[in-house]
């Protein structure tokens, strides 16, 4: 599933393409994805100007100037596919799995392409945005000025799961997911079996510091292609071919050499150096 880093390239590549323009015409190819589509959605974007674009933690926000705010989530296979008209005039041909069509006043189309469709768009009020299930309950951004060292050591105070877990609880930090989880843990040399709750002051300081950077690494490759992620401009994304730990068992660590080592967490791999974590 994209990540934070996939979902904030993602909106950095709309936003050229989407910002300011009129959605010309929107197209829904079918009545549902994961959830059903809102009711009259493609009459409720129609003639739309969107305003601006932003992620909270995986989700892209596109306020649009009447108040709404229409939300997306790429869910497992989803992407924003940005498809540009041939020379001669003609519309590429449509995929199969592309369900819901964007075309702007500039003649730009973005296509939702998702295969399993486990991605889902809403349409909620602006003003009614900060209550809405997906979001209200959501933790500081990490790349915000919110989440630091003390905040995230508030947040796992008396936690007494295993820190990779809490740090994929939403509520703790929002965004979050496996691929980067594994990574910070490895640069904040923490073990993921470490219990939430002991991780206060200078290990805190340096989790929350390595969360900032592995992100922010991440976002600058471009996100990490897994499956059918790619970025809106159908570019691959780099970020997998930095990995430290993350997909490399039985490789040597790159700090120390030894073998990198894979466990099982809620169902999830977790990969990390015994030697450097603890």
């Amino acid at each position: 599933m994209p990540e934070l880093p996939e979902v904030e390239t993602v909106v950095r590549g709309l936003r050229p393409k989407l910002e300011g323009h009129r959605l010309k015409l929107v197209e829904q190819r079918r009545p549902d994805l994961r959830f059903p589509l809102p009711e009259n959605f493609a009459a409720r974007l129609q003639g739309r100007r969107v305003e601006r674009i932003q992620r909270r933690a995986k989700y892209m926000l596109l306020h649009l100037d009447d108040g709404q705010v229409l939300l997306c989530h790429l869910g497992m296979s989803g992407r924003m596919v940005i498809v540009e008209r041939a020379r001669n005039g003609r519309r590429p041909p449509l995929d199969r799995h592309d369900h819901v069509i964007f075309v702007t006043d500039a003649g730009t189309e973005i296509r939702f392409n998702d295969a399993r469709r486990f991605g889902m768009m809403d349409l909620i009020a602006g003003d009614a945005l900060e209550a809405h299930p997906l979001l209200r309950a959501l933790g500081p951004e990490p790349l915000g000025n919110d989440f630091n060292g003390p905040a995230l050591a508030a947040a796992l105070k008396g936690k007494r799961t295993a820190i990779k877990a809490a740090l994929l609880d939403q509520q703790v930090v929002a965004g979050l997911g496996n691929i980067y989880v594994c990574e910070a843990l490895f640069f904040a040399g923490l073990s993921p079996r470490r219990l939430a709750y002991t991780v206060q002051g200078n290990r805190a300081e340096k989790l929350a510091a390595a969360v900032r950077q592995v992100l922010l690494r991440a976002i600058e490759a471009g996100g990490s292609s897994l499956r059918d992620y790619v970025q809106a401009n159908g570019e691959l994304g780099y970020f997998q071919h930095e990995w430290a730990v993350y997909g490399r068992e039985g490789e040597p660590c790159r700090r120390c050499g030894a073998p990198v080592k894979r466990l099982v967490q809620s169902g999830r791999s977790t990969f990390y150096c015994a030697r450097c974590q603890k």
